[in-house]
């Protein structure tokens, strides 16, 4: 792990960039904002944002509703990975193509963008960029936006699967005596130490560090650290020692952005547990760790 800089600077572009390359024939832009809705006693809910995104996006983009579009609608759990060929054939579907460069953002926090990110990485796709600072910093640069529909046409996409970019509970089970194996939640403090029951059974996966996802970006213009702060983050709870991380959260989205930075940071062999605490914490079979 290396804190001088990111190792993969095409996978991040900047507002001012993107901004350059609006008529770049090639370029799909998607937002893929999504709002999670708490209620005490109650599942967590997800609704999509689309009517935000009719309302003003950056132009030319068009909309990933994650739960209706990129999950498998027959899991049990939200937002779960859907099969590579079947997410390939939705992408293609909209335009994402083997000769297509992408850029994902998302309003609120960047974990949306993240997780398409890693999911297009999961199916071979690397062509792929996350907006840096997403909707907050271009508007707050007086970007241009639209309300324009999207025009991209279908497109062929070849799937080259990567399985280990995610893991389900048996793995993360294994891992928890594993002294070469670092599991990280990247939730928030509260809900890790057991104070916060949202997920139902309070507490973590026995083991795991927290580096919570809300740490890891700009709370305001939703910029992420420098390498040499993220990596700092990361090896304060030893992440950089390990051989292997796994990193989960309530359904595998804010893990994401936690597993993106890793990965700028070079880390190699990094998962992300898909159904996370919504599936760990609600198996009475599966241990948990509080405070």
């Amino acid at each position: 792990m290396t804190a001088d800089s990111y190792q993969h600077p095409d996978a991040i572009v900047t507002t001012e960039w993107l901004a350059n390359h609006l008529d770049d024939p090639g370029l799909r832009i998607f937002e893929c904002t999504m709002k999670l809705v708490y209620e005490p006693g109650s599942p967590v809910r997800s609704i999509n944002q689309r009517d935000a995104f009719d309302a003003g996006h950056i132009p030319g983009a068009g909309y990933f509703d994650l739960q209706a579009d990129l999950s498998d609608n027959e899991s049990s759990f939200r937002f779960t990975m859907p099969p590579p060929a079947a997410l390939a054939t939705i992408l293609a579907g909209r335009g994402v193509g083997d000769g297509t460069r992408v850029v994902l953002y998302s309003r609120d926090s960047l974990q949306w963008s993240t997780r398409v990110w890693w999911m297009l990485r999961a199916i071979g796709f690397d062509n792929a960029a996350v907006l840096d600072g997403g909707w907050s910093t271009w508007i707050a640069e007086g970007r241009p936006i639209s309300t324009e529909g999207c025009a991209y046409g279908p497109e062929t996409l070849n799937v080259k699967p990567r399985p280990a970019l995610f893991v389900g509970p048996d793995a993360v089970q294994a891992a928890i005596n594993d002294t070469a194996v670092c599991t990280i939640n990247a939730l928030t403090p509260d809900i890790h130490s057991g104070e916060n029951l949202r997920y139902g059974r309070a507490g973590r996966i026995p083991g795991s560090v927290n580096i919570s996802a809300a740490e890891m970006q700009d709370p305001e213009t939703l910029k992420i650290p420098t390498a040499e702060d993220s990596a700092g983050r990361f090896i304060a709870v030893g992440a950089d020692s390990a051989a292997r991380i796994i990193v989960y959260c309530g359904g595998g989205i804010a893990a994401s952005l936690d597993a993106f930075l890793l990965h700028q940071l070079g880390h190699e062999d990094i998962a992300i547990y898909d159904n996370s605490m919504t599936e760990w914490a609600n198996d009475p079979a599966r241990p948990m760790e509080t405070d």
